[in-house]
């Protein structure tokens, strides 16, 4: 008959081998790599964070250079004290300086009471002593406190930025000179920058519009919604100063940038590279060790598959002679010639399957005779090696017989399970009892209960182990009763036992076989514990005189038990015995 596999998760040799030897070739590859890896992201980290910097301090510095040329040749324009009118060479000037600065849009000079004399524009009309007070201009004002004067960035018709800058001469006398500035022009700073393939660089106002930027179209658009992710990434930048950070770009895309300030306009350049090109070389070396662990899991594939196919024929002897001898066929022997560890473990195998025929002999013999003698008792028939004690024969024995005052009422109303469930109970309890005196039990026959003491062993003082046993059943049952009254079932005990000749042995068919007593003693025994009431050991006069005086005994009257003649004398275990 074939054998199943046993159930239950188990590991290959194959994946075995392969964790093994992929242990062996990969990990090391794993761990160079990744430390290649994690270094080279360091290294790369630390030298994109220097190239960023530098460019966004760069362009910082172009566009500082920027505004500061304007604030210079205004200041060229503040430096004669006013007169009464206007001479034709400052306006001359004027006009010169708008030719040399094209970011300027229009130029306004006030005298030092704030009033304007004189204002020249490339758009709009020129005019001279326009006399328009401008005392209170934050461009006066922040001029006249700070001698140079950069005001915040507009957006005029809600697209191009423009700029106020207003300087002061070194005397009041001289006045102040106010240049509106078209901040498109810095558009050649910024996009001059290139990191890369496709780094880029933008500039963002104190409050976070976009001034400056390579596709200009944006910054004349002035949608201060799509600048909202430039204004995140600034802040995490201004967390971090001096360091290059990642972040997300208006598209939604991770790069990595830098920042650098323009202190005298509060604006920020930034520089940012996208992080998929910041970091190309570090994902060219993770592909390089990618292929190589795939090369190294390839060949740990290959090796496992060639030493499994070097074991697995001697393995799957040993596994079929194991299922075999699993099975029973315990004369299977398994032929192997390797040599080896398995060779010897083969020899292991045979010598087990002899060693186990063995036992399973033994263990057959004592399973028959544990079916009606005590465990000790059939041990002890196995370890003599001889069943001849278990023929029929003539022997003095104890008998002892006890059943449940009441069942027959209780188990008439109570359910099934609970009258299969009072039973079960009591039978652990009187079987524990009997194994414990080394006495052999029978029949069970509904709540009746036989038990032979002095056979098919012989045992000392056999009357005194059974009037112990029964005083053991006793107590054992009690406690099982007080339960039992808990739940409404009214159940006593009863035990009767007589000694005597009897003709003991094995009684059957040859399909079954059981052991037992037949004669007058098993009759008077039975008979006596008909008799006996709930909680009584009831003994004949053979029991009681073989007894003596170790156990007190009370003398009862004689009594009639049907095909027993004559009358009876009866014992009664004394109700102070102990149990």
């Amino acid at each position: 008959m074939a054998t199943e596999a046993p159930a239950g998760s188990r590991t290959s040799l194959f994946t075995k081998y392969f964790l093994a030897l992929f242990a062996a070739v990969v990990l090391p590859l794993v761990i160079a790599g990744g430390s290649e890896a994690w270094f080279g992201y360091r290294d790369q980290r630390a030298r994109l964070n220097e190239i960023l910097d530098s460019e966004a301090r760069l362009a910082a510095v172009k566009i500082q250079d920027f505004l500061e040329a304007i604030r210079d040749q205004l200041g060229w324009m503040v430096q004669l004290p006013w007169s009464n009118t206007v001479d034709e060479r400052r306006r001359l000037d004027a006009l010169r300086l708008l030719r040399q600065l094209p970011p300027v849009q229009s130029l306004r000079l006030v005298d030092g009471a704030g009033k304007e004399r004189l204002f020249v524009s490339r758009i709009g009309l020129n005019r001279i002593d326009g006399g328009a007070d401008h005392s209170r201009d934050s461009a006066v004002m922040g001029a006249v406190a700070w001698r140079a004067w950069f005001g915040p960035v507009t957006f005029q018709d809600g697209s191009e930025p423009f700029m106020t800058i207003a300087v002061a001469g070194n005397r009041s006398a001289v006045g102040l000179a106010i240049a509106e500035v078209n901040l498109k022009l810095i558009w050649e700073v910024i996009s001059a920058i290139r990191v890369g393939h496709t780094g880029e660089a933008f500039v963002l106002d104190r409050p976070g519009r976009l001034i400056a930027h390579p596709d200009i179209s944006l910054v004349l658009r002035a949608d201060e919604e799509a600048t909202l992710p430039l204004r995140g990434l600034r802040a995490a930048l201004e967390a971090r100063p001096g360091e290059a950070v990642l972040g997300l770009d208006r598209d939604g895309k991770t790069v990595m940038a830098a920042m650098a300030p323009i202190s005298s306009a509060g604006w920020s350049v930034i520089v940012k590279l996208p992080v998929n090109e910041a970091f190309r070389p570090i994902n060219a070396a993770l592909w390089r060790m990618g292929i190589l662990l795939v090369g190294g899991a390839i060949l740990a594939a290959l090796l496992a598959y060639w030493l499994t196919q070097r074991v697995v024929g001697p393995i799957r002897l040993l596994e079929d002679g194991a299922a075999r001898i699993g099975a029973g066929q315990f004369d299977h022997r398994i032929e192997l010639t390797t040599g080896d560890e398995l060779e010897h473990l083969a020899e292991r195998f045979n010598t087990m399957a002899g060693e186990l025929a063995v036992s399973h002999e033994r263990s057959e013999r004592i399973s028959r005779l544990k079916r009606f003698l005590a465990p000790q008792v059939a041990e002890l028939v196995e370890l003599s090696g001889d069943e001849s004690v278990l023929d029929g024969r003539r022997v003095e024995v104890v008998v002892v017989f006890c059943d449940l005052r009441g069942f027959t009422a209780f188990a008439a109303r109570a359910e099934p399970e609970t009258v299969i469930s009072v039973l079960g109970a009591y039978y652990d309890a009187i079987e524990r009892v009997v194994d414990a005196h080394g006495a052999t039990l029978t029949s069970f026959s509904g709540d009746g209960v036989m038990v032979l003491v002095n056979a098919p062993v012989a045992c000392p003082d056999p009357a005194l182990r059974a009037v112990a046993m029964a005083r053991d059943m006793r107590a054992g049952v009690r406690a099982l009763m007080n339960s039992w009254r808990e739940d409404g079932h009214e159940l006593g005990l009863g035990i009767g036992l007589a000694m005597g000749p009897a003709t003991v042995g094995r009684i059957g068919s040859e399909g079954r076989l059981d052991y037992t007593a037949i004669g007058h003693v098993v009759n008077l025994a039975s008979r006596l514990c008909a008799s006996a009431t709930d909680g009584e050991i009831l003994l004949d006069p053979v029991a009681a005189d073989a007894v003596g005086a170790a156990v007190p005994l009370v003398e009862l009257e004689a009594r009639s038990f049907k095909g027993i003649e004559p009358r009876v004398q009866v014992f009664a275990m004394a109700p102070d015995a102990s149990g």
